[in-house]
């Protein structure tokens, strides 16, 4: 084993000692601290229990609907694009976890080298027998086998920092995968009420039809009679066209939003199953949201964010541990001779080798200090990314939990509006009948009794997405 001598350590100690000091010059980079605090409600009351604990299959009842969630979580391309992303980042932690232990090595090798004999080498060769009477060949051989090392001690924990930072990243992208399993949820929920939604609409607009129809017959017994003109007739003629025209825009609204679904669940067009007739009578459930402190634990993106700022942080400290002196030991041992049948003619084809280096960077650091102060910089970011979740996340759920209380009130008005409507056509015919009101009246009764029906439709529809992106904003549906 080589022994160090005195000048080197000496040497050593001087490097690392300057290293140090000019290391004590260098400005530290900014170290912010986040802001967690969050409103104690988000309502004005306090309940401990929420919705965003509760498992997707458990929320959502309609078998139709699971399974196109179940069939999504397999087989939707961004999906899966994703989990191949966790996978890179789990391959960059065994990457850093391979950088702070020993690189070993097995090598076979050979080659010839010619020297000048009026070198020191050569000289020296030419001096020596390699056995007696003959001399060292001017060319000569040379095979080896043989195994190498080396490590680099990490002992300002630059190599364990990098490899904890690389850790967190990858929680963070198992996050970010919970996180798109919420999006993805919501999504195909959204989406499915708005299809039987549309059904429905269809469905009223061909019972408005008929009903069309049947005033555009009595008018022409009218005209028959006298009591109407021409006019009349055309204006009826007219809404039956329009409603019969409105069939095909919602038809082809249905075909799109089927093939969004079908999308979403990585299949080619095709049917979607669905349960349109029990669509006015899905229940809303009243929505527990718990406290907003709930939110960092229970929403993915939160926990990305401060995933991600934990492992800024480690890459700062790395990247300080760069402008500190490096201790790398080499060491490699095995057999050389110049002739393979002096391979295995030991101790005299034996060789081998132990180095140790302390290196540290004291001149043109501009490199170490970039990478320095952008790690800062990095940090810097990912405190306000964390506290821009933070803060989304609560104004959602306040957001959703207002619009769910507008919804419902709106609700309930217009399903008043629509009864007092429906009514209003029965009378409005009577009338007509009687010559006690004119086409006119009976014309715009039925419309605005089609068009409030479609928006009782609507409006169930924004409740039961509502409901959905409650659910969604809470952090429901990843586990």
């Amino acid at each position: 084993m080589m022994i160090m001598s005195k000048n080197k350590q000496f040497l050593y100690i001087g490097l690392a000692t300057l290293s140090l000091m000019y290391t004590a010059c260098i400005s530290p980079t900014l170290i912010k601290k986040e802001n967690k605090t969050l409103p104690k409600s988000f309502t004005g009351e306090n309940d401990s229990i929420t919705i965003g604990k509760t498992k997707w299959k458990d929320f959502f009842t309609d078998p139709n609907l699971i399974a196109l969630i179940d069939s999504a979580l397999k087989k939707n391309q961004e999906f899966n694009i994703m989990l191949q992303e966790i996978n890179i980042s789990k391959n960059e932690v065994r990457a850093r976890r391979g950088a702070y232990l020993p690189i070993a090595g097995v090598g076979i090798g050979s080659g010839i080298e010619k020297v000048g004999r009026y070198t020191s080498h050569g000289a020296s060769d030419a001096a020596h027998d390699i056995t007696p009477g003959k001399k060292v060949p001017d060319i000569l051989p040379n095979y080896a086998v043989g195994i190498s090392a080396s490590w680099e001690v990490d002992i300002w924990n630059k190599l364990h920092n990098a490899k904890k930072a690389a850790v967190n990243r990858y929680l963070a992208s198992v996050d970010g995968r919970n996180f798109m399993v919420t999006q993805l949820i919501a999504e195909i929920a959204s989406s499915y009420y708005e299809l039987v939604a549309l059904d429905n609409q269809l469905e009223i607009l061909t019972q408005n039809i008929d009903i069309y129809k049947n005033s555009l017959e009595i008018v022409k017994l009218e005209k028959q009679s006298a009591r109407v003109t021409e006019l009349a007739v055309r204006r009826f003629e007219a809404e039956v066209l329009k409603s019969q025209s409105r069939q095909f825009y919602i038809k082809q609204q249905i075909t799109e939003t089927e093939n969004k679904i079908n999308f979403l669940i990585g299949s080619f067009p095709q049917p979607v199953k669905r349960n349109s007739k029990t669509f006015n009578n899905l229940p809303l459930d009243s929505i527990r949201e718990g406290v907003p402190s709930q939110l960092l634990e229970n929403r993915p993106d939160i926990k990305q964010a401060e995933r991600q700022l934990t492992a800024a942080r480690l890459d700062i400290k790395a990247a300080k541990a760069e402008f500190y002196p490096a201790l790398r030991i080499t060491a490699g041992g095995g057999l050389g001779a110049f002739n393979p049948a002096y391979l295995l003619k030991t101790p005299e084809s034996l060789i081998f080798s132990l180095a140790g280096d302390l290196i540290a960077p004291l001149i043109n650091r501009n490199v170490i200090k970039a990478n320095y102060y952008t790690a800062g910089s990095k940090q810097v970011q990912a405190v306000y990314n964390y506290e821009r979740a933070i803060l989304r996340a609560h104004i959602e759920v306040v957001n959703q939990l207002s619009n769910i209380n507008n919804l419902q009130k709106s609700y309930e008005l217009k399903s008043k509006q629509v009864e007092a409507l429906n009514q209003s056509i029965e009378i409005s015919n009577i009338l007509f009948k009687s010559a006690r009101a004119d086409y006119m009246e009976v014309l715009l009764t039925q419309r605005d009794a089609l068009e409030s029906r479609f928006e009782l439709v609507e409006t169930k529809m924004k409740q039961m997405k509502a409901r959905v992106e409650i659910y969604r904003a809470l952090g429901g549906g990843w586990q």
